[in-house]
């Protein structure tokens, strides 16, 4: 089967039937990885509090690990998706080459960084000294899992840059499946392997991720032949390596201060025991699979800006933002409702102290109104760099973490507590995803103004 059967035209196509066959298959594929992950921390909670406190602490970390990760995929795939609508295949494949080797160095570098720096960084966050021990770990092995997780995730950027959203969410389930089977042996102990405890959780990880490694390399240079099968030059991997650097620097920077602001707010949570960031990480999990079509179209969306944009297809762009952007708030909407009325069943699942149990419970019950804000927020930074404007997108996240959710956030907890804090996040949301459409409307209408004024400085030539 060639790679054009495999994927929609995403310069010609209806766009509401091209955007919704890249992405039910890619909520497919998140719902089985982050189902996986929640059955991670599902057997994790059952070691006890202080272990699920532990994990919940390694959140912000383990994070920025996979921020490099997404901003290097988010340089990859703007930049092939643009290369591919302006027909340059031969320049996209040494793009995506360069990519998988740069994700590489990068990853191995930060884990080197995180081993050497597990006990200051998580002190810093506020973990206890019951605590610091499980973390360690953890961390440990994670940080190994960390450099693997580097390939998949920016293969299959390069993937979803040629339109398949398909295989990529293949390759997330197998993961997330294997971690799955992994997770109750390796933390439990079955017949001659001995229990690891949470280093079990994290060795899952490693193995997983090892695995999707070397089927992802597989798949693109020998199979699609969408990469060199050979190591570039650092020449070629310089020259390579330079647009997606110009997008994927800031993109990585806008996506490591989530988890820095993810970080704040852990040592905020904190200061209210143990429970609370229990709670706080297991409500974290779950916003991951009530977000899940927003990440889904994250994913989808940034390739069909990127190509229409490299074709100057610019109506097809803005026609393509407002859709989406109407179906998240519907749908997420909807998802509050579902999370609402589910919170106490939900909270119970997770927990066994009832602190923890009613703390869930809050965090269910108003958390999930600004989801639909917080799409709005995510797909326009998204969108922000598949137009290639990768500082943009850095302003954008600057200005809802530490303009907005950070100082908001904690002035509700000095006046309300958990509760307070909850509210005043979503009060965030909603005022950062209101600078953010009228910033990506006046973009647009900028770019439609430029391609006017040329085709009429054109038409004046020709006459």
């Amino acid at each position: 089967m060639s790679n054009a059967s495999r994927a929609p035209n995403l310069l010609e196509g209806n766009i509401h039937s091209t955007l919704k066959t890249m992405t039910i298959p890619v909520v497919y594929g998140m719902i089985l990885l982050m189902t996986f992950g929640l059955v991670d921390t599902f057997f994790v909670s059952l070691l006890g509090t202080e272990q699920l406190a532990a994990i919940s602490f390694t959140f912000p970390v383990t994070f920025t690990v996979i921020s490099l990760n997404i901003g290097l995929g988010i340089g990859t795939s703007a930049t092939i998706a643009r290369l591919m609508g302006a027909g340059d295949k031969s320049t996209a494949h040494g793009v995506g080459t360069g990519a998988l080797i740069l994700s590489f160095i990068m990853a191995s570098v930060l884990a080197i960084i995180g081993f050497i720096s597990i006990e200051p960084i998580f002190t810093l966050l506020g973990a206890s000294e019951a605590e610091m021990p499980y973390i360690k770990d953890y961390m440990l092995v994670w940080y190994g899992a960390g450099i693997f997780l580097s390939l998949p995730m920016v293969g299959n950027a390069v993937l979803r840059a040629n339109g398949d959203t398909k295989t990529p969410s293949m390759i997330m389930a197998l993961g997330g499946a294997i971690n799955a089977i992994l997770d109750p042996i390796l933390i439990f102990g079955w017949g001659p392997i001995p229990a690891m405890g949470i280093q079990g959780a994290a060795l899952a990880t490693l193995i997983a991720w090892a695995i999707g490694s070397g089927q992802i390399i597989h798949l693109l240079a020998f199979k699609r032949k969408l990469i060199m099968p050979r190591m570039l030059s650092f020449s070629e991997l310089r020259e390579y390596s330079r647009n997606i650097l110009k997008i994927g620097v800031p993109a990585a920077g806008a996506n490591m201060l989530t988890p820095i602001a993810n970080g704040v707010m852990t040592a905020i949570v904190a200061g209210y025991g143990s429970a609370a960031v229990a709670s706080w990480g297991v409500g974290g999990r779950i916003e991951s699979i009530a977000s899940i079509m927003i990440l889904a179209l994250s994913m989808t969306l940034p390739p069909f800006i990127s190509q229409n944009y490299g074709a100057s297809k610019i109506n097809r762009v803005k026609d393509a933002y407002v859709i989406c952007l109407k179906f998240v708030l519907f749908w997420q909407f909807a998802v509050f409702l579902v999370m609402w009325f589910l919170a106490p069943f939900i909270a119970q699942i997770f927990a066994q102290e009832k602190e923890v149990v009613n703390l869930i419970q809050l965090f269910l019950m108003i958390v999930p109104i600004g989801y639909g804000l917080q799409g709005i927020i995510i797909l326009t930074n998204s969108s922000f760099n598949a137009m290639h404007k990768p500082m943009s997108a850095l302003l954008l996240s600057v200005i809802r973490l530490f303009v907005f959710f950070v100082p908001i956030s904690w002035l509700g907890s000095l006046l309300f507590e958990l509760k307070g804090m909850f509210w005043m996040g979503v009060l965030a949301n909603f005022l950062t995803a209101t600078v953010a459409f009228l910033w990506f409307r006046k973009l647009l209408n900028e770019e439609m103004d430029s391609i006017s004024s040329n085709d009429t400085g054109i038409s004046d030539t020709a006459s």
